[in-house]
């Protein structure tokens, strides 16, 4: 990239151009500006905007993503005793609605055993004896810990209604 440090260049100008190929040349001088005259204020602040629109942006989309939330039914729209999905993952902090469909009563308990360490199930879980029992009726749970977490119906639990997810 070329860079003018004067303040003043000269500059040719053609003048009487000939068929024949000779012209005669006169040179004039003309003040233009350096690249010290540009503003590189403004130049700056319009970079600066885009980085806080960038920012901005990428914020919401995190928060958006941190309040969005998957639905889980609880029997297939046939009937059948299962999860849909019975197998996902979710970010940590992810709401997952666990939502009545079909074949109910339902409800969701998670596996003691088959939770990461620490996770206190008593806090995730449905109390054992609660349940939905008309569709659409849900019960929310956010999980926060990574790892993977097993669930299942009580009322249909040897009948393999059972379910996994994993918090990435």
């Amino acid at each position: 990239m070329a860079t003018v440090n004067s303040a003043t260049v000269s500059i040719p100008l053609f003048t009487g151009l000939k068929a024949g190929g000779s012209a005669s040349k006169a040179t004039s001088t003309a003040k233009i500006p350096t690249a010290a005259a540009v503003p590189k204020l403004a130049v700056k602040a319009s970079l600066k905007d885009v980085g806080v629109v960038v920012a901005a942006t990428a914020a919401s989309a995190m928060l958006a993503s941190n309040a969005m939330a998957i639905e889980v039914l609880l029997g297939s729209d046939l009937g059948e005793l299962v999860f849909v999905p019975g197998d996902f993952s979710v970010t940590p902090g992810e709401k997952i609605v666990f939502k009545n469909n079909t074949a109910y009563p339902h409800n969701v308990v998670f596996d003691e055993d088959e939770v990461p360490a620490g996770v206190d199930v008593s806090k995730i879980s449905m109390d054992v004896t609660e349940l939905l029992n008309a569709p659409g009726e849900t019960f929310s749970v956010t999980l926060t810990e990574k790892g993977t977490y097993s669930f299942y119906c009580t009322p249909h639990k040897t009948g393999g209604m059972e379910g996994k997810v994993t918090v990435n």
